[in-house]
């Protein structure tokens, strides 16, 4: 891990990850759009996932992932989706249907479910029961008619948390052709309207390519988590959950922000320490070895390299108390030394699926809202109609649309 005071960092610390253009991911693209099912089957053996047979999952193999799973972790993912499925209905009752008189029209806006929707699941280093949680609950709570989900070499506890999470179909295809067969469809699998869910830099650089043809909820990038310590938090705490980042992918990254150079060097030790024996040390000791620790000498200074970094998961472990609405970009907070970030991953009933790549400056994770549509409406009538067309009119005219303008003036040679 690299340690550095603040006055060290350049600009190049908080500049965005481009994404390149891969080649390859056009071209499967392309070859699904062209050649459906026969493409679908090529890549997935080209890329490893072997010949796959029939995409969908039938009953009798979503029962047998669900008795494979032993009743432990099938109690988990339900704890899990309860959460989620709470969290995600205040979320929905927050969001009203309304209606209003403004100079006599009326006005009003609906909530109107997606129609359908797809849930990608990554499988690649390890599977990912969690993102099926994450992906598909806050879809059914907002009404989605039809949820799919899809996976590579799927595992029997993603098949069963994406079946107990409400899935009406679940597919073993995963990476660029997974996303090109939800945006464009193929023999096997009817088009969605959206797609969800995290991915590596090709499943990412997928879902840029076919926004437009279907919506998405945000590009992401590598995992990161920023966690700002005082003198006082635990480094045990510290590293765990920095390591806790690292093992996702090599490319992933955790940053510590701290006052002093001490106590950064407790966490790195204690980070080492974890290493030794951690199962998964090959890539997280990669990741966390290019991570970086900041020395602040104040607040404000935590907070302004914060806002800067906007990442995804921000995790708050000092003492003071402190104005905690100053950090404006972040995925989701996590406040306190007790609110690890890993049980936002799981079970605490916020979403995993976070903005990356300083996405968060503009966008928050994924929610329920993804899910369902604003739509407004109006009803004019004949008491107002005289003042509403009169205005609609001249500005009309100001713009030089005289069609818009006579559509506004015809209905006031009616009243």
């Amino acid at each position: 891990m690299k340690i550095c005071n603040y006055s060290e960092i350049n600009d190049d610390f908080f500049k965005k990850t481009e994404f390149e253009n891969i080649s390859s991911v056009n071209e499967i693209i392309k070859a699904v759009q062209e050649n459906g099912d026969e493409a679908i089957r090529e890549y997935a053996k080209k890329f490893g996932d072997g010949d796959i047979g029939e995409f969908r999952l039938t009953d009798k193999e979503i029962q047998s992932a669900i008795n494979n799973t032993d009743k432990k972790t099938i109690a988990s993912i339900e704890y899990a989706i309860n959460n989620v499925r709470e969290f995600a209905r205040a979320q929905y009752n927050s969001i009203k249907e309304i209606e209003v008189n403004i100079n006599g029209n009326i006005l009003g806006q609906k909530k109107v479910a997606i129609d359908s929707v797809g849930c990608y699941i990554p499988g690649g280093n390890y599977p990912l029961p969690s993102s099926a949680i994450m992906t598909i609950v806050p879809a059914k709570v907002a009404g989605v008619k039809r949820i799919i989900a899809m996976s590579p070499k799927i595992k029997d506890v993603t098949v069963t948390a994406a079946y107990l999470a409400g899935a009406d179909e679940i597919y073993r295809i995963g990476g660029v052709q997974a996303i090109a067969a939800m945006a464009y469809g193929c023999e096997s699998i009817e088009k969605v309207n959206k797609i969800t869910g995290p991915g590596n830099k090709f499943v990412t650089a997928a879902k840029r390519q076919v926004y437009g043809e279907c919506g998405i909820d945000f590009p992401a990038g590598p995992s990161e988590v920023l966690i700002i310590a005082d003198n006082n938090a635990n480094p045990e705490f510290i590293a765990a959950d920095m390591l806790a980042q690292c093992e996702h992918d090599k490319d992933a990254r955790a940053f510590l922000i701290c006052f002093s150079k001490d106590f950064a060097l407790k966490v790195e030790k204690q980070a080492e320490e974890y290493l030794k024996t951690l199962p998964t040390k090959d890539i997280a000791k990669v990741s966390f070895d290019k991570s970086v620790a900041i020395i602040v000498n104040s607040i404000d200074e935590a907070v302004e390299a914060t806002n800067k970094k906007a990442p995804e998961h921000l995790e708050l472990c000092f003492g003071d108390s402190f104005d905690i609405n100053k950090f404006t970009n972040y995925g989701s907070m996590f406040i306190g030394s007790y609110s690890a970030e890993v049980f936002g991953d799981y079970v605490s009933g916020t979403n995993h699926t976070l903005p990356t790549n300083q996405v968060a400056k503009f966008s928050g994770g994924l929610s329920v809202f993804d899910y369902f549509k604003i739509q407004t409406y109006q009803i004019i009538n004949e008491k107002s109609l005289k003042q509403t067309a009169i205005n609609a009119s001249a500005l009309a005219f100001q713009e030089g649309l005289f069609a818009h303008k006579l559509a506004a003036d015809i209905r006031i040679k009616h009243l």
